[in-house]
């Protein structure tokens, strides 16, 4: 049942203007763990398994990777050498300059999300912020957004658009609760040459400094959000440790009101956290709020049923009740209890012209051994596709995705709508432990896949076996099978090779041995048994 809102008689900082928080909207659910422990992943999400990102904004435009807002302000760096070759030196053009550069001029959101759909996403992921503080929205809460400057359109609102065209569930990651900390660097000065100690914009740079400007009208400090002393380690924090700057109850506000008139607006079924369990925990709770009133929004909206889901990193036991555990570019090595998803990407975060330049992206067969892993251990994929600034992807990119397009047309029914089956796999990687580093970050340690190693899912009464490798003596050898392992107990009365049909089989003491048809390859990436 709908209970009346209420509105906290708190204040938020947005620009200038100071207006009440935005109403919580009350329900099942409190702000607290404990309350939000009652929070079950929805089935939707669990069948998925695939999605694509589009992590893209300002920070594409010089096509110099990620972080650029903060790295293009520490001395010596590539991407301060970048800004300086491209645009100038940051005391003079800052990063409120780059906002101006980027125009989204070739950007059809509707072509995109389409090809992704045709690649096998099952749900869509718009950033609708990053630590760089824009909206990518018609944001009420902060004038530096999309609708106001740079592309001068309300990106999330056209994503979204383009989303529910497709029938793909639309989400939203926001990055911007850490861009007290992370554009730090721009109060500096540069130590050496003939710029020493001319301050960048960040901290110098006013209102009034804009009259007759591209930004006349706009506070720069509304953007940086940096009049305030600098942490002890600059940019060396992540989980708001002792030493760092805290945040005032301002930024608390609006960081809460900006996110709740997001998901106001556009309903996401999906909201990406980019921190440490959940926006400012454990120094406040934020981020507690903003999810208690999404889910109660959510049930609102589905006749009581809770179909969102929010994701968050570093996650101990007890937050994994509440939330998704997000793993960014990293697989746990065993599998889960719970849904999960890793969140990768074929290149740099933001747009890197160097990844094309040195072939630098993960080909179609790293980013489905990936998925195939993940699927296995009862996680899903999130993978981003890097965009330019115009607001399109490279020749390289399309080849990589109609690559996956391809092997997901003869071996998607192996992925999508899968459950875990007893062991998620077998072969040698499976005896290969890599711990994950914080967040994650443990992809691409893996030796190279073997005949040997195989990976399980079941769907029903069906186990699917996805072989890594092909054999070149063409025999497989599923040792999991073994009549004595008692972990498939049903007679096996067909074996098939998904897009050859069915193959000769036999149940020894050693395993299930499977004789694949010499002619009949389907792919050079991986191929998938069906046994029924």
């Amino acid at each position: 049942m709908k209970k009346e809102l209420v509105l906290a008689a708190m204040l938020a900082w947005s620009g200038n203007v100071f207006a009440q928080r935005e109403a919580a909207e009350t329900g099942k659910f409190e702000p607290t763990w404990e309350s939000l422990s009652q929070y079950d992943t929805p089935e939707w999400f669990r069948d998925a398994k695939f999605g694509i990102w589009a992590h893209w904004g300002p920070q594409c435009q010089p096509e110099a990777g990620d972080w650029y807002g903060m790295a293009m302000y520490q001395e010596g760096g590539n991407a301060y050498k970048k800004h300086i070759e491209k645009y100038g030196h940051p005391s003079e053009f800052g990063f409120k300059d780059v906002i101006n550069e980027w125009k989204a001029e070739k950007w059809d959101p509707e072509k995109l999300v389409s090809l992704y759909k045709r690649v096998g996403a099952q749900y869509f992921f718009a950033m609708g912020n990053h630590h760089d503080n824009m909206d990518l929205w018609d944001s009420k809460y902060q004038s530096w957004n999309s609708v106001n400057m740079g592309p001068k359109r309300d990106i999330l609102a056209e994503w979204e658009k383009a989303a529910r065209k497709c029938g793909l569930p639309f989400g939203v990651s926001i990055h911007s609760s850490h861009a007290w900390t992370w554009y730090e660097t721009a109060q500096g000065a540069d130590k050496t040459g003939p710029y020493a100690g001319i301050s960048y914009d960040a901290r110098v740079v006013t209102k009034e400094d804009g009259k007759g400007k591209w930004w006349e009208g706009y506070d720069p400090q509304e953007l940086y959000v940096q009049n305030h002393s600098l942490s002890e380690h600059i940019w060396s924090v992540w989980d708001w440790p002792e030493g760092v700057s805290m945040p005032s109850k301002e930024y608390f506000d609006n960081f809460f009101n900006r996110t709740v008139d997001m998901i106001n607006h556009y309903n996401p079924d999906l909201v990406y956290f980019d921190d440490s369990v959940l926006p400012f925990w454990p120094i406040n709770d934020t981020g507690l709020d903003v999810v208690s009133h999404y889910y109660n929004r959510n049930m609102r909206l589905n006749d009581g049923r809770l179909e969102a889901v929010v994701f968050g990193k570093k996650l101990q036991d007890d937050h994994k009740k509440a939330l998704v555990w997000d793993v960014e570019k990293g697989v746990p090595s065993e599998g889960q209890k719970d849904a999960w998803q890793t969140c990768t990407c074929l290149g740099s975060w933001h747009y890197d012209r160097s990844c094309y330049d040195d072939n630098w992206y993960k080909s179609a067969k790293t980013v489905i051994h990936m998925l195939v892993d993940i699927v296995s251990k009862n996680g899903n994929m999130l993978l981003s596709v890097p965009m330019k600034g115009d607001g399109t992807i490279d020749d390289k990119e399309e080849k990589i995705l109609e690559d996956i397009a391809a092997w997901m047309d003869i071996n998607k029914e192996g992925i999508f709508g899968t459950r875990p089956w007893a062991v998620y796999g077998e072969g040698p990687s499976t005896d290969n432990i890599i711990p994950l580093d914080g967040p994650g970050f443990n992809e691409g340690k893996t030796a190279p896949y073997t005949p040997a190693d195989i990976r399980f899912v079941k769907k029903g009464d069906i186990l699917y076996a996805h072989v890594l490798a092909w054999p070149e003596d063409g025999k497989v050898l599923i040792k999991s099978l073994a009549s004595d392992r008692g972990l498939y107990l049903a007679k096996i009365k067909k074996v098939e090779l998904l897009g050859a049909g069915k193959v000769g089989h036999q149940l020894t003491a050693d395993g299930l041995v499977v004789r694949l048809p010499r002619n009949k390859k389907p792919n050079d990436i991986s191929f998938v048994l069906k046994i029924s």
